[in-house]
């Protein structure tokens, strides 16, 4: 009898990294905790949606930082993608993990064109765990952040004083919030 071999839980998060920050490393361990993933890649889409790619630190400079960071995390990967929209960049993975931030983006039917196209795209995700930041409400805390029908949302239970860190406020000099080995 052959053995049947146990299929990996997997999960993406996308984002810019610019730097990577605490709270992006603690997001991603909620997440894999939260979601029962055995690997979670922190995911950098070489053009961007909602972001000007010639102000950002290099692909590579950025993918390098998030190796050395990952390398004595057996749980956590990195990589880069040719795929801008989330629906693409998520495709083969069980969970997508965003920030309310990005997940207002992802509701935003200008990425799309219509509402028709957004809810295709969106029906084509793979469970979407959403972790709160500063300003931005959640699906359950405001109508206009609820999931469209057929899209399965979790709410990430992460600790409040991540909530404010940001790679802006790093880059502009707040480097007790970058992630580091």
């Amino acid at each position: 009898m052959g053995q049947t071999e146990a299929r990996l839980r997997l999960g993406v998060y996308p984002g810019s990294f610019d730097p990577v920050t605490i709270a992006h490393l603690h997001v991603a361990e909620i997440a894999v905790e939260t979601c029962g993933l055995d690997r979670l890649e922190l995911n950098i889409s070489v053009a961007t949606l909602g972001k000007d790619d010639h102000v950002l630190t290099p692909v590579a400079e950025r993918l390098g930082h998030l190796h050395a960071l990952v390398a004595d995390r057996p749980w956590l990967g990195a990589r880069s993608t040719t795929a801008s929209l989330l629906a693409d960049v998520a495709e083969g993975f069980d969970v997508l993990v965003v920030g309310a931030d990005k997940w207002h983006q992802l509701l935003d039917v200008a990425w799309y064109g219509s509402v028709a196209a957004r809810n295709a795209a969106l029906a084509r995700l793979p469970v979407v765990a959403v972790a709160p930041r500063a300003g931005w409400t959640l699906p359950g805390d405001d109508a206009a952040a609820a999931p469209p029908a057929g899209v399965e949302v979790v709410v990430l239970p992460t600790d409040p004083v991540h909530h404010h860190v940001s790679a802006t406020a790093v880059r502009e000099g707040r480097h007790d919030w970058r992630a580091t080995s």
